[in-house]
């Protein structure tokens, strides 16, 4: 029996996955394992959450929370969504468990044993507020291809230029905002120059045998001619796997070394028998599939990293890259509300196997694609309703209505066989398309006959000779054969459109069958079919404006302009999080109280002076957390340093202060769409901020204050102004 090993590009875990994310990796890898599945083959698909690297802790920093929870946060978002789309995984796991650490750590020292990991000096940008290096996307600047003036330190949203941060002009620190110095820093290397020659050898003998896709192959061997290059596997982060090497214990790996490697350690986390995929490689074949931006670490650095460890890994055999997919006349974007994401598709009411059919009809194989909603309509009306839904429906309808809902008897006559024949043609060239990795084009022939068996339909016009004695046995032999055909059309159908095929096989009242069923008139004469059920309801105008309307992004814009004075405002303050860890009384004032605090990320404690004596005692303020306004300039208050100043609602002799329970101390407090300012203000500029407590919770301009995903509690119901 066959073994298929099938894997889709890890997605980072640091946001939503839009349509261009799922079609170019984990639905194009279903339609794959699906069709294994069906012949019977031994099949495993693996895939998980990318959780690692300068995208997640940049996430954790916009959102103030801690990488972890970024991780557990959008896990959940990430999975909710696969499982709405009917993504088969055998598992969806993740790079943050043990056994990635371990499995990681162990490759990296054989790498090590055996010369292929040499040290070297790489010039970085380093902030010296901040007091840390500044990796890929703690750094913004100016592009220097195309002048965009908030490119990344990894890469010019604008433009698609790769990146290393030195090369952007007019750094600035993310964090802080400050302007960054050059630093050299001794890091770790992974020599593919030393691996060229053998890595050469493999993909030449490889990409033939594993026929790999035009594209994947121009990709691969522009990287082989410009020569290999040492390439660093190291990275100051404190979100990472360790790097188990004297004089490297302040550094993790960087994230797109570790991240291939969760294949496996995903694949060792769930199955005890891993080792019989992942180190067999006389007896599985391993499929990959991704976007083209991931094609370099699938067929070099990947390859590279296991043969390296010399050791017999199960190496790539076939790769499946496809181009992008974008939207309209743009590109996909959450902030904008422009294009469609997994959640947003959850929400609008159209079944899964509506988009899973748009998006592998649509699929970028050879270039890139558009979502349109125009022809999304088109495609869902004409093509899914028109033809496959319209030969399902008018023929258990048929059956419904003149046999009773049974399948009639049969009489093959020359022309019935030369439609079978057609049918068995069809089928074969799908099965070869299918075993070819041809997704699109297999895709067009079921669809070719489902077209060939309504054009039966018609020929054969057994609505007049169901009435003719003479001819109802033509009528009787039709139906036979066309219920067997939609049997045949939801096997075919399965791999593409689960939820669809799970339908037709409850509609034909039979168990969903396999690929070897394919071509078999199994359903036999006097079965009792099912009744008939629509399919796909229509895509009306009026509804597909609407969706065209909502995700142009210009509703967002509007209330972009809406809000823009209001968050003018609350943009002049940074907000977080901070447990009191020190609490004692003033030396020369009464009413006051000095407080140290824990800001979290490793930051000095500071120390704030706070007129609430009369309302909290030092037990009751010990440990708590509270919200401190933290780029209030610095005051002396009777002599004791005050470096900020706490949020508290007073009003009728209460006063309640703000606090949290689960954000962690450092957690930025924010209203939607607004971000915090590392500029010093006076506290006269602090007055003109709106913040008011009311119902127990604070506010500006009618937002509610949030620490990452908690709202913001303001303590003994006290409402009015907050100071």
């Amino acid at each position: 029996m066959k073994k298929i090993l099938i894997t889709s590009a890890l997605p980072y875990v640091n946001n939503v996955p839009h349509l261009g994310n799922i079609i170019g990796c984990v639905l194009s890898a279903d339609v794959f394992a699906r069709y294994c599945r069906s012949r019977g083959w031994s099949v495993r698909y693996v895939c998980g959450a990318d959780e690692h690297g300068t995208t997640t802790e940049a996430r954790a920093l916009e959102e103030g929370i801690t990488p972890r929870q970024v991780c557990d946060k959008y896990y959940k978002v990430h999975k909710e969504i696969y499982d709405w789309f009917g993504i088969s995984f055998d598992v969806f796991g993740r790079t943050s468990t043990e056994t990635h650490k371990k499995i990681t750590q162990e490759i990296f020292l054989k790498l090590y044993n055996n010369g292929f990991i040499v040290e070297d000096f790489l010039e970085e940008l380093y902030c010296e507020k901040c007091k840390k290096s500044l990796a890929d996307r703690f750094v913004e600047g100016t592009c220097p291809y195309c002048g965009f003036d908030n490119a990344r330190g990894d890469q010019c949203d604008k433009c698609g230029h790769l990146l290393n941060a030195v090369e952007l002009r007019k750094p600035r620190c993310k964090v802080c905002g400050s302007i960054p110095t050059r630093k050299s820093t001794k890091h770790l290397f992974l020599d593919l120059e030393k691996l060229q020659p053998e890595l050469e050898k493999w993909i030449k003998q490889r990409s033939k045998e594993g026929f790999w896709s035009e594209n994947t192959i121009t990709y691969t061997n522009a990287w082989l001619r410009e020569g290999l290059k040492k390439r660093c596997i190291s990275r100051k982060l404190r979100w990472g796997i360790p790097i188990p090497l004297k004089g490297y214990e302040d550094m993790v790996f960087y994230v797109w070394f570790d991240a291939p490697i969760g294949y496996i350690s995903i694949t060792a986390h769930k199955f005890s028998d891993w080792k019989d995929w992942w180190k067999n490689p006389e007896h599985v074949h391993l499929y990959q599939f991704m976007g083209k931006d991931n094609v370099p670490f699938h067929t070099i650095i990947f390859p590279g990293t296991l043969l390296g460890t010399r050791e017999k890994y199960t190496l790539l055999y076939h790769i499946n890259t496809t181009e992008y997919l974008n939207y309209e006349e743009g590109k996909f974007s959450k902030s904008r509300n422009t294009g469609v994401f997994g959640d947003d598709a959850m929400q609008l009411g159209l079944p899964p196997d509506s988009f899973r059919y748009y998006l592998l009809i649509n699929r970028p194989e050879k270039a890139d694609t558009v979502f349109s909603w125009d022809d999304f309509q088109d495609k869902l009306n004409h093509e899914l309703i028109g033809t496959l839904g319209n030969l399902v429906n008018r023929t258990i309808v048929f059956l419904n209505k003149y046999y009773d809902s049974r399948v009639p008897d049969y009489n093959l006559g020359e022309d019935d066989k030369e439609f079978l024949y057609v049918i068995r043609d069809h089928e074969n060239k799908i099965t070869d398309l299918l075993s070819k990795v041809k997704l699109k084009e297999a895709l067009k022939e079921i669809l070719a006959l489902c077209a060939k068996g309504n054009k039966f339909f018609q020929g054969a016009e057994p609505w007049k000779n169901i009435k003719d004695e003479k001819n109802k046995e033509k009528a009787d032999t039709a139906l036979y054969i066309l219920t067997n055909l939609v049997k045949d059309i939801g096997i075919l159908c399965e791999p593409y459109l689960p939820f669809t095929a799970e339908k037709i096989f409850k509609q034909l009242s039979i168990k969903p069958r396999k690929w070897d069923d394919l071509g078999v008139l199994s359903i036999e004469k006097g079965h009792v079919v099912g009744r008939a059920e629509v399919l796909f309801n229509k895509l009306v105008e009026e509804e597909k404006n609407k969706l065209k309307e909502q995700f142009s992004g210009k509703k967002r814009e509007e209330e972009a302009g809406r809000t823009e004075k209001e968050k003018k405002g609350f943009n002049l303050l940074n907000l977080r999080v901070a447990r009191i860890k020190e609490v004692r009384d003033h030396p020369r004032a009464d009413k006051l109280v000095v407080l140290k605090l824990d800001l979290g990320r490793d930051e000095e404690e500071r120390q704030i002076v706070a007129g609430i004596k009369e309302w909290y005692s030092q037990d009751e303020l010990k440990n708590k957390k509270i919200i401190v306004v933290t780029n209030l300039q610095p005051a002396v208050i009777r002599g004791e340093k005050s470096e900020g100043m706490l949020l508290a609602c007073e009003k009728a002799g209460k006063l309640g202060l703000l606090t949290v329970n689960k954000a962690e101390p450092g957690t930025q407090v924010l209203i939607r769409g607004a971000k915090p300012n590392n500029e010093v203000i006076t506290i006269d500029e602090f007055r003109t901020v709106d913040l008011r407590a009311k119902k127990s919770k604070a506010y500006s301009d009618d937002q509610v204050l949030r620490a990452g995903d908690e709202e913001v509690i303001v303590e003994k119901s006290v409402e009015g102004k907050l100071r």
